[in-house]
């Protein structure tokens, strides 16, 4: 019997968090999980700003991890292990709560365990059910949209990505474009409830190249001409959402199938922010059901940032062996694509010095 209880602590956007979890036999149980927003901090300005965020990290983060040790009534002593989102993210977020975790690691002569926070959406699914190796993941998020072969813990392989904007980034800017408050994916998918998704003739990018690249850039585009034409009436505005969602719901159920259709494998499984989206949830369940297959998502708090996650993927990595001997001398990583070769030699965008962000 294996059981390693890991502290996790997560802090790569605007939510400072931070669980307790046991892995025993390779089922999760989490102990505790504590989250804190900083919404209301961003949402004047529309969107997270980066310099607000990590002040807030840095602010609250130790207390953030008493409450959770305290919620599991667990001390310090008690764990086998501390792991914490390292990458990728906003990079002052990032390092508030890595270096929060290696204080704590020292302090108490325990391994520290620097996860990507992408692997922690890839692993998210398992925290709640039974969710097995090989899988196909969308990856769906603010920053990031990928179709991912989840071969095996580490074992990634990028099948497509977007060449532009991600999804969540496309819900986010047309919320703000609307004035519909902050954050924007759950703002427009509320405003979508009253719409008529078939209103506005929306493109949906990339549907006709082969392949599993996408593309949300030329959507976001299209809106922002129709907002910037009409006057709209609270009811254009609802058809308007449910037009965009619907669009975007096309452009990954249509991917979706033809990855599935070059997928020998039983589980689909979405993860990341955007797949708490009823709709989105919904066209890809119609997929997978057609490929005779199953969709597998975490539960909605697990689809948004959070520790768990992290300290599930710290934990697998943990029983698996696989932490670093040179953990503490782990650097922040602004960008760290799961598929770090394919990123490599084939980038989809996002070059330069910071590297490929996908």
């Amino acid at each position: 019997m294996t059981r390693h209880t890991v502290l996790g602590i997560e802090t790569s956007c605007d939510e400072t968090a931070a669980a307790v979890l046991r892995l025993e036999d390779g089922k999760a149980t989490i102990l505790s999980e504590i989250v804190r927003s900083q919404v209301e901090a961003h949402a004047p300005y529309g969107g997270v700003v980066p310099e607000i965020a990590a002040r807030a990290h840095a602010d609250i983060a130790d207390k953030v991890v008493a409450a959770a040790l305290e919620e599991s009534g667990l001390a310090v002593t008690d764990l086998d292990a501390i792991a914490a989102t390292s990458g990728p993210g906003l990079i002052g977020g990032v390092m508030v709560g890595m270096m929060t975790g290696k204080a704590i690691a020292l302090a108490a002569g325990k391994p520290f365990i620097p996860v990507n926070h992408l692997e922690g959406h890839a692993l998210s699914p398992r925290l709640a059910e039974d969710c097995p190796f090989p899988y196909l993941l969308l990856l769906v998020s603010g920053g990031h949209c990928q179709f991912i072969l989840v071969k095996g813990l580490g074992d990634y392989t990028r099948l497509g990505t977007t060449i532009d904007d991600a999804a969540g980034e496309a819900f986010d800017k047309l919320a703000k474009l609307l004035h519909l408050g902050f954050p924007g994916g759950p703002a427009v998918e509320k405003a979508a409830e009253t719409g008529d998704p078939a209103r506005y003739k929306l493109p949906r990018p990339l549907l006709e190249r082969p392949g599993l690249d996408m593309s949300f850039a030329g959507l976001k585009t299209a809106a922002a001409r129709i907002i910037e034409a009409e006057d709209l009436s609270e009811q254009d505005v609802a058809d308007l959402c449910a037009s965009y969602q619907a669009a975007i719901a096309d452009c990954l159920a249509v991917k979706a199938d033809r990855a599935m259709a070059g997928f020998d494998g039983e589980r689909l499984v979405v993860a990341g922010g955007v797949a708490a989206n009823t709709a989105i949830r919904k066209a890809l369940d119609a997929v997978a059901a057609r490929h005779g297959a199953r969709l597998i998502a975490p539960p909605l708090r697990h689809c948004t940032d959070n520790a768990a996650m992290i300290a599930l993927a710290g934990a697998e990595r943990l029983s698996a062996g696989e932490v670093p001997a040179d953990a503490m001398m782990f650097s922040a990583r602004p960008r760290w694509p799961l598929d770090e070769a394919r990123a490599m030699s084939d980038p989809a965008y996002g070059g330069g010095k910071r590297g490929a962000k996908a």
